[in-house]
């Protein structure tokens, strides 16, 4: 079965961006390719070592959010500042793509950012100049699949959502037709002179 997302860009979004960008090609139109969930912790390194705890928990929460079990990244090299080796674990991984993507976006979307305390939108100004969008959030708690009350620590993550045959105004557009919740350009000015 198609995910609900991915029938929804497949149908009313990409023909919505095609017409409003003059894409006659249907090959050319913008499409997310991928959707990267990272998370770092360089903060529980002990010497070159990541504390076993701290890497399981992070595994499991990654795991369980995405359906998808996550990869370990070391560091290519030592940085002295951040007290970090080369070949230590500093980071877990997960690149989502076809339809786990699509589904994580859904949830992500309709369950997820809706969670997040005090929450205004994700800023329009995350793009890359290539159409990549980028945020985070600071707390795991925002998924319905993590039961804070079991969980050891709090930590982080990062979204990355590649796109392919896109720019800035193209991604934005496809997003905010799929339900990302991105602020506007005046709340975004408000926001910035508080």
């Amino acid at each position: 079965m198609t995910p609900r997302k991915k029938a929804e860009f497949d149908g009313r979004v990409t023909e919505k961006v095609r017409q409003e960008f003059g894409i006659a090609n249907p090959m050319a139109a913008p499409r997310l390719e991928k959707i990267v969930v990272n998370v770092g912790v360089g903060r529980h390194v002990e010497g070159n070592r990541l504390d076993p705890n701290a890497r399981d928990e992070v595994l499991e929460t990654l795991t369980r959010i995405t359906g998808q079990r996550p990869t370990v990244v070391a560091a290519r090299r030592s940085v002295a500042g951040f007290k970090i080796r080369q070949g230590a674990e500093i980071a877990v991984r997960v690149t989502l793509r076809r339809a786990r993507m699509w589904e994580f976006l859904d949830r992500l979307v309709t369950l997820a950012i809706p969670r997040i305390k005090d929450f205004r939108g994700l800023s329009p100004k995350s793009f890359d100049g290539k159409g990549n969008y980028s945020f985070g959030v600071t707390e795991q708690g925002i998924f319905p699949e993590i039961n804070m009350a079991q969980a050891r620590f709090t930590h982080g993550m990062h979204f990355n959502l590649v796109f392919k045959n896109s720019d800035d105004a193209k991604s934005e557009m496809v997003l905010r037709e799929l339900g990302m919740p991105l602020a506007s350009a005046s709340e975004q000015k408000g926001r910035n002179a508080a």
